[in-house]
């Protein structure tokens, strides 16, 4: 992912399609999961400026992951990087 590749070097670990769930029911997946210390930031992937449906993912991802950190939106087509 060109992502991963641009954030790799300001985090401890980088992870990518993280999926979370409760008890064995699949609730989604995160699609960079990053960690610096006890921080973890969370990164939804869209091709196009969806953020509406990447908020919504997001808010459910953070809701299960939970702890201390930052959650991005990044859209592929135009590179944009976007904190929510």
């Amino acid at each position: 992912m060109e992502l991963e590749h641009k954030i790799s070097h300001k985090y401890d670990s980088v992870s990518t399609h993280i999926p979370f769930s409760i008890s064995k029911k699949s609730k989604g997946e995160v699609d960079i999961f990053a960690k610096k210390g006890d921080k973890v930031d969370i990164f939804e992937v869209k091709c196009s400026h969806r953020i509406t449906k990447a908020k919504k993912q997001l808010k459910r991802a953070r809701k299960h992951i939970g702890g201390k950190g930052n959650s991005y939106f990044y859209c592929g087509s135009s590179g944009l990087l976007i904190l929510i």
